[in-house]
């Protein structure tokens, strides 16, 4: 069926605690006729595919998911935590149960996330305390009895416990999925029982148990990060209507109503002040600590906190819309996005399972049938190979570090999309700035006026705002803010369009009018030689110049400064020192760019226009790997150019959608903070693959030559894939933000 017609769906898929999970539901779903383009991301519990109409039914693809032991819901709904062995007589639990959410009516209070429940209460943690239990008495019964006696509870033991995991393994067989840890384990326990090694049998199982439910908890603290996002929108909100207030779910907001947001309270939507001016902590979704005041009209996200005043806010985005749902989904959808890494590991575990499979095959026959060895022991060092051929170790080492990088990195407003990006990241050698809004504060002011002799400095900034009423670009809202100060009337303005590089022109009373660079006026004859010559001073002074023209008629300069971010030196020498040479990229002439990049010990290219910022990354990837750091709207080609686009913006559509990554504080100094957080994580997971594969390789030999048997074994699969883990959680407490 073509999948064109396809359609895309989504659900929640809990019990995941390994790379061998995600395995297992990407291969039992991929064989049902008209699934196709399978992913599941570990750390989001998340399984979408594209499904044929009139060929498999939802319910058909969640009956194979559960088969294997997971708890399944389509998307928006909770999902039992229902973990990957059930033992018998176990039931399903309700979501409402299992996943209860408080309440309460106080707009400030949050919706806590589903949780995982305590171990001892999961169906793995119960596998645990019953092969334990069974052990013991076991043990119990040989002390007390004899050792005949206790080899049958041994036995009883061992095949009791295993009996849930052999299920599992019929069930993956089944589907078609002969190579998984579940099988090698029934293998390995059936064997051993054979020559007749039941407690060693009944130990594997009980250690089997453990390794799994530690998996779970160390998966559970891994994907906590993630789940604290969603923490952060209160759930209910404050909605007023007619001057009265009542209290509403913070999800049935619509765009436009107004909500009421007492101090102390956080945000229940992304909006618009209408009343108030108060600070607001935008720590959960900037990482900036310091509240900022915010007034009439300046916009808020969801989840911020309101410290001083109560504010009347006007909805702007739906909930499901708002920042930190966005956060949450790029978090999320980077799972997707895998480092080159990781699909390298992805590949060699495919290879490996199968030839320590074989490794151990040979091992079992070939002593004894070529050197007369003793069966029962090659049986046994077999076996015990057969425990350490599951790759889950290598396997999570990767996404397991990329995702608590991507989690720490959310807290501090550092985003980036996916391990790929991560990798290049790491690998970075130059980063290009843009200047005005990135490496500048965006919010340039007009400094002076100069009008031409005949003409008013009111006519001039009428003018001049007449052209640019239309725009959205820094300068333009420097001479918009400055008419509006100065209460100039602004004639009506039609067919305004902006000349890439060189200004903006537009009808202004049945005349075209210009606000252009000095160096496009002189060419269009708006700008006279005394004109030019004073620009050249105000650009030596580090201002940036427009001139203001109709045709054939100069009508004089407007000069603005837009000051360096307050860090902007700072990031500088911090890329240097991390051996990250900077250069600066600009579209203003090459006067101003000096000034400013000389204060910052950078160097620049000036009088740039889009195609020309295109050349210059080309040339500079020819050279090395280059992060390009911009807006994310006039820089887009240049930020598509470059290894790694970044845009730099407090949570906005550019910030969060366009380019690689961003950064959400609007601070130079997140720049190398990114590119240390990269490299930690790089670091990270080459600790992990060095962990996971050294400790197969010693366990491997050791088996092989009798030192280490069964139970060391399945220590060393369940015990790395832990190891792992917890490794890269340590990621979690990394604070990239502070220089080493």
């Amino acid at each position: 069926m073509a999948t064109e017609t396809a359609e895309r769906r989504e659900w929640t898929v809990t019990g995941m605690d390994c790379a061998a999970c995600t395995t297992k539901v990407v291969r039992a779903v991929e064989r049902l006729p008209g699934v196709s383009e399978v992913k599941v991301a570990l750390m989001s519990e998340r399984l979408t595919l594209n499904l044929a109409p009139e060929s498999t039914e939802p319910e058909a693809i969640e009956g194979a998911v559960r088969k294997l032991g997971f708890g399944i819901a389509p998307k928006g709904q909770d999902a039992p935590r229902k973990k990957a062995f059930v033992l018998p007589g176990d039931v399903p639990i309700h979501p409402a149960e299992d996943d209860a959410l408080e309440t309460n009516a106080r707009a400030g209070d949050v919706a806590p996330a589903p949780q995982d429940k305590s171990w001892h209460r999961t169906a793995k943690g119960r596998l645990v305390i019953l092969t334990g239990a069974l052990l013991a008495v076991a043990w119990l019964i040989e002390l007390l009895t004899s050792a005949e006696t206790g080899y049958w509870a041994f036995v009883a033991a061992c095949l009791i416990g295993v009996a849930p995991v052999a299920k599992r393994a019929f069930e993956a067989l089944h589907m078609g999925q002969p190579f998984t840890i579940e099988g090698l384990m029934t293998i390995a326990a059936g064997g051993a029982l054979l020559i007749g090694a039941a407690e060693e049998a009944a130990l594997v199982v009980f250690l089997f148990a453990v390794g799994e439910v530690l998996e779970g908890v160390a998966a559970g603290k891994a994907r906590q990060g993630i789940r604290a996002l969603a923490d952060l929108v209160p759930k209910t909100a404050l909605l007023e209507v007619n001057g009265r207030t009542r209290t509403v779910p913070a999800d049935s907001l619509q765009i436009g109503q107004s909500v009421v947001v007492r101090p102390g309270d956080r945000i229940p939507a992304d909006g618009e002040i209408t009343q108030g001016t108060s600070g607001v902590d935008e720590s959960p979704v900037t990482g900036e600590s310091v509240p900022a005041t915010r007034s009439v009209g300046d916009p808020v996200f969801a989840g911020s906190i309101n410290t001083e005043a109560a504010l009347r806010v006007r909805v702007t985005r739906e909930p499901s819309d708002n920042t930190i749902a966005r956060i949450i989904r790029l978090v999320e959808e980077a799972e997707e996005a895998r480092a080159p890494t990781e699909r390298f590991i992805d590949r060699f575990s495919r290879i490996y399972m199968p030839a320590v499979i074989a490794l151990a095959a040979l091992v079992i026959v070939v002593p004894p049938l070529a050197f007369g060895e003793d069966w029962t022991t090659w049986i046994y060092r077999g076996l015990a190979l057969l425990l350490i051929g599951c790759p889950c170790a290598l396997v999570i080492s990767v996404p397991a570090s990329i995702a608590s990088a991507l989690s720490a990195g959310s807290r501090r407003g550092l985003l980036m999309k996916g391990g790929a990006v991560i990798e290049a990241a790491a690998k970075v050698t130059h980063v290009a700035f843009d200047k005005t809004g990135t490496l500048t504060r965006g919010t340039p002011v007009v400094t002076d006026l100069i009008p031409t002799l005949g003409v008013e400095e009111a006519e001039l900034l009428a003018i001049a705002a007449g052209v640019e009423a239309g725009s959205s670009h820094p300068l333009a809202r420097a001479i918009l803010n400055r008419a509006e100060a100065a209460s100039v009337p602004l004639p009506a303005a039609s067919e305004a369009r902006a000349l890439p590089g060189r200004g903006v022109e537009a009808m202004l009373d049945g005349a075209r009018a210009w606000v252009a660079s000095p160096s496009h006026a002189a060419e269009a004859g708006g700008i006279d030689k005394a004109s030019l010559q004073e620009a050249t001073t105000l650009e030596d002074a580090g201002k940036t110049v427009v001139a203001v023209y109709r045709k054939d008629w100069p009508l004089g300069l407007i000069a603005m400064r837009d000051e360096p971010r307050d860090d902007a030196a700072v990031a500088v020498r911090q890329l240097a020192a991390m051996g990250v040479s900077a250069t600066m990229l600009t579209g203003d002439n090459a006067r101003t760019a000096a000034a400013i990049a000389g204060g910052l010990g950078l160097g620049f290219h000036a009088g740039m226009m889009p195609e020309d910022k295109l050349a210059a990354i080309r040339e500079m990837n020819g050279e090395g790997r280059v992060m390009m750091i911009g807006d994310g709207i006039n820089d887009a080609p240049a930020l598509k150019e470059a290894r790694i686009g970044i845009a730099m913006g407090s949570g906005t559509d550019v910030a969060l959608e366009t380019a690689d990554g961003a950064i959400l504080r609007d601070r130079v100094a997140d720049v190398p903070a990114l590119i240390r957080l990269a490299r930690a994580t790089m670091g990270n997971i080459r600790q992990n693959v060095a962990l996971a594969l050294g400790l197969k390789a010693v366990f491997l030999v050791t088996t092989i030559f009798g030192i280490t048997g069964l139970w060391i074994a399945i220590l060393a699969d369940t015990g790395a894939t832990v190891l792992v883990t917890l490794n890269a959680l340590r990621l979690l407490g990394v604070d990239p933000t502070r220089e080493a």
